[in-house]
C-alpha cells in the first residue's frame, strides 16, 4: 500500500494526549504503522550517565504515534485533509490533497 504520510510532512494529531498538536513527521515505520512527530507524544525518560560522566538526567523525547491518529495538513489551505493518489501522464504516482486538489510533495 502506498504511504499516505511520509517523512517531512506537516501533520496534526487527531486523538490522544497530544490531540491538536501540529508538527513535522521525523520518521515513519511502515511495518509497525507508527510515526514520530516533532512536539507530539513527548515523554520523560530517566537515563544514567555514560562512562565519561556525560548525559545523565531526565530527557524529554518524542515517542511513536499510530498513523491512524495523524491527519495530513493541506499545503495550500493549511487545514486537515485526506490524501488520494493520482497517476500523472508520465506514469508517476503522486499524492493529492482531497480538499484543494493540490499535489503534495
Amino acid at each position: 500500500m502506498a504511504a499516505r504520510i511520509r517523512k517531512g510532512d506537516q501533520v496534526m494529531v487527531t486523538t490522544g494526549r497530544s490531540r491538536g498538536v501540529r508538527g513535522e513527521v521525523l520518521s515513519v515505520a511502515p511495518k509497525t504503522g507508527k510515526a514520530v512527530v516533532r512536539g507530539a507524544n513527548v515523554v520523560k525518560r530517566h537515563s544514567k550517565p555514560d562512562r565519561f560522566g556525560q548525559g545523565g538526567g531526565i530527557i524529554e523525547k518524542e515517542m511513536p504515534i499510530d498513523l491512524s491518529n495523524l491527519a495530513l495538513i493541506d499545503p495550500k489551505t493549511d487545514k486537515v485533509t485526506k490524501v488520494s493518489f493520482r497517476i500523472l501522464e508520465g506514469g508517476r504516482k503522486v499524492r493529492v490533497a482531497r480538499k484543494s486538489g493540490e499535489v503534495i510533495g
